[in-house]
């Protein structure tokens, strides 16, 4: 792994998820099964790259409960939170699901959110806590920042 502190070194889509939440690491080790290509890259939100990141970003939510969906582009870099974020996150992947999530998009994100949020507040009492944060797999190393 290694750390990614400006947005030159990123690539266009990195995945910022809660190295602490057993959801999350489910959630990346299912990502990493279905994007053979290395689509999105992986980073907790404990870390020195999200750190970086969320220092770039004044539309940060307080107290944030959702993987974040950074988007390198042309335009510069874009921060996707709670719904959209894991919607587009397997939007970018191939597949009829990935085509699911796109089209939940057209849903306005007032209305998928609270069910996201919901859902959040209560997965470390339903699923628990990881004692250590998800240390990548031979062959994922170069997919996952600091």
């Amino acid at each position: 792994m290694h750390a990614a502190t400006d947005r030159d070194h990123l690539p266009p889509y990195t995945l910022l998820f809660d190295g602490d939440c057993a959801v999350c690491d489910r959630t990346v080790t299912w990502l990493l099964a279905r994007d053979p290509s290395g689509v999105l890259a992986y980073a907790p939100l404990q870390g020195p790259t999200a750190t970086a990141i969320r220092d770039r970003h004044p539309e940060w939510p307080a107290n944030l409960d959702s993987l974040v969906l950074v988007i390198q582009g042309e335009d510069g870099e874009r921060v996707l939170f709670y719904s959209t974020a894991v919607l587009t996150a397997v939007g970018n992947l191939a597949g009829f699901l990935p085509f699911v999530c796109r089209t939940l998009l057209w849903i306005p994100a007032p209305l998928r959110d609270p069910f996201y949020r919901g859902f959040a507040r209560v997965r470390y009492s339903i699923f628990g806590k990881l004692d250590t944060c998800r240390l990548p797999m031979p062959g994922e190393a170069e997919r996952f920042y600091a």
